[in-house]
C-alpha cells in the first residue's frame, strides 16, 4: 500500500500538468475566412468571433462555428436519383396532378438564429419550400405550370418560402430555387407530352399565319395606294389634257368667227398635212381638166410624170 500511495502521489502532478496542457491546447480555436464564430458562456450567448485564432474559457465557454459565405442546398421532391412521390405530387390550379421536383439553395446570414431559434433548421426549410410550392403551384395550371410560367412558378416560390423562414426567425437567406421538372404522373405523362407537342404545333402554326398576314397585307396595302396614286395621276393627266383641248378648240373658234373662209381652209390643209404625212404614196390628179386626156402627178415615187391616153377603138 505505500508503494502504491508514492507512485500515485509521484504520478498526481505529471496527470495535472498534462490536464491543464491539454485544457490551454483546447482553449484555442480558428474561425476560417467566411465563418463567424458564436461564443455561449454558462449555455448563454456572449459574444461573436471573426476570422482568426481565438481563445476560450476551458468548459465555462462553448464555440459554434457557422460559414455564412457557402451556399447550401436542399432537394424537394426527390433525393439523388430517387423521387419522393409524398414530397412531389401536387394539384395545380385547375385540379391536375403534376409531380415536381426543386433544387433549393440557401446560404445561413443570421448565425444566432440558424443555431438557437430552430432545433433542425434543414428539415425546417424543406417543410417550408415543399409548402411554398404547393401553394404556388396550386395557384398555376397545368400549361403554365410545365411551359411558359415556370419562371414566374420560381421567383413566386422563392419570395414565399423567404418569408416563411423570416417568419421563423431562422437566420436563412434563399439565393434560388430551382424547378428541376414539373410533369405529369408518370402513368399518362407520354399522354400529356404528346398533348403539349400538339399545342405547340398549334402555337407555331398560327405564328407562321400572322407573319404571312403581317408580311401580305402591309405590301398589299401599299400596292393599292399606289394603284390609286397612279389613277389620280392618270385622271389629272385627262382632265388637264381635255381641258387644254377646249381651251384650244375655243380659241379655234373664235379665230374662225373672224375669219370663217380663212380658217376653214387653214383647218382643211392641217387636216390634209397631218393625214398625208402618213401616206407613203401620193397621186394628185386635177380634177378641172376634161378630155381623153387623164393627167396625174406620182408623188414619192421614181416614177417620171406620164399621160394616159383614153381611146375609144382601144381594145
Amino acid at each position: 500500500m505505500g508503494q502504491t500511495s508514492r507512485r500515485a502521489f509521484r504520478l498526481g502532478p505529471i496527470v495535472l500538468i498534462l490536464a491543464i496542457l491539454l485544457a490551454l491546447t483546447s482553449s484555442f480555436y480558428q474561425v476560417e475566412a467566411g465563418e463567424i464564430a458564436v461564443i455561449r458562456t454558462l449555455g448563454r450567448e456572449s459574444g461573436r468571433a471573426d476570422p482568426g485564432l481565438h481563445f476560450r474559457i476551458p468548459l465555462a465557454q462553448k464555440v459554434d462555428i457557422v460559414n455564412v459565405s457557402r451556399i447550401r442546398r436542399i432537394e424537394v421532391g426527390f433525393r439523388g436519383d430517387q423521387p419522393k412521390p409524398t414530397e412531389a405530387l401536387m394539384l395545380t390550379g385547375d385540379e391536375n396532378m403534376v409531380e415536381a421536383h426543386m433544387i433549393v439553395q440557401y446560404r445561413v446570414s443570421e448565425p444566432s438564429k440558424y443555431l438557437f431559434r430552430l432545433a433542425a433548421p434543414e428539415d425546417a426549410l424543406r417543410s417550408s419550400a415543399e409548402v411554398a410550392l404547393r401553394g404556388i403551384i396550386g395557384q398555376t395550371t397545368i400549361d403554365d405550370a410545365i411551359t411558359k410560367g415556370r419562371g414566374l412558378v420560381q421567383e413566386d416560390t422563392r419570395a414565399l418560402l423567404q418569408k416563411l423562414m423570416d417568419d421563423y426567425q431562422s437566420g436563412i437567406t434563399i439565393t434560388e430555387v430551382k424547378l428541376q421538372s414539373v410533369d405529369p404522373p408518370a402513368q399518362v405523362r407520354d399522354a400529356f407530352h404528346e398533348v403539349v407537342r400538339a399545342r405547340e404545333k398549334k402555337e407555331e402554326l398560327i405564328n407562321q399565319a400572322r407573319g404571312y398576314q403581317e408580311d401580305v397585307i402591309p405590301r398589299a396595302r401599299g400596292e393599292a395606294e399606289k394603284q390609286m396614286r397612279e389613277a389620280e395621276a392618270f385622271r389629272e393627266e385627262r382632265v388637264l389634257k381635255a381641258q387644254g383641248d377646249a381651251r384650244r378648240f375655243d380659241a379655234v373658234y373664235a379665230e374662225y368667227k373672224k375669219a370663217e373662209g380663212v380658217t376653214r381652209k387653214r383647218l382643211s390643209i392641217e387636216t390634209l398635212e397631218q393625214v398625208l404625212t402618213r401616206v407613203q404614196k401620193k397621186t394628185i390628179i386635177d380634177g378641172s381638166l376634161s378630155g381623153s386626156t387623164l393627167p396625174f402627178l406620182p408623188i414619192g415615187g421614181n416614177r417620171r410624170p406620164a399621160t394616159l391616153e383614153q381611146s375609144g377603138d382601144a381594145q
